[in-house]
């Protein structure tokens, strides 16, 4: 029986997959990330569903703060109340639709974690 491999490690490696794979294959690069998340991490596929699962939802918070900052830059740049309310606006639609995503993503990886960790047992 293979040894346990590190559940964290997997998490980050299959996040690095993800923002490079994902921008090229949306919906395939979530399962190839997940994927090797759950090859790195080992020790079954519950396991491997873990690690792609996070791997997925770093994704989702790095795309939501960059929303956040992307929001506050353009309340800033016209300035006065009106940019302030519209920052807010813009930043609470685009937030919204990254946790969607992120959650959308979050399973595709945990989908291919789970078969990367069931392959690595």
């Amino acid at each position: 029986m293979a040894g346990r491999g590190s559940l964290w490690l997997g998490a980050f490696i299959g996040f690095i997959v993800i923002a490079i794979l994902g921008l090229i294959l949306p919906i395939i690069g979530h399962l190839i990330g997940g994927l090797i998340a759950g090859l790195i991490a080992r020790g079954g596929a519950g396991r491997g569903a873990l690690a792609g699962f996070l791997a997925g939802i770093f994704g989702g918070i790095i795309l939501t703060i960059l929303a956040v900052v992307f929001s506050s830059a353009v309340g800033g740049l016209i300035g006065g109340p009106f940019g302030l309310i519209l920052g807010g606006v813009i930043g609470t639609i685009i937030g919204l639709l990254a946790i969607i995503l992120s959650i959308f993503g979050a399973i595709v990886s945990a989908i291919g974690g789970l078969i990367g960790g069931a392959l690595a047992r």
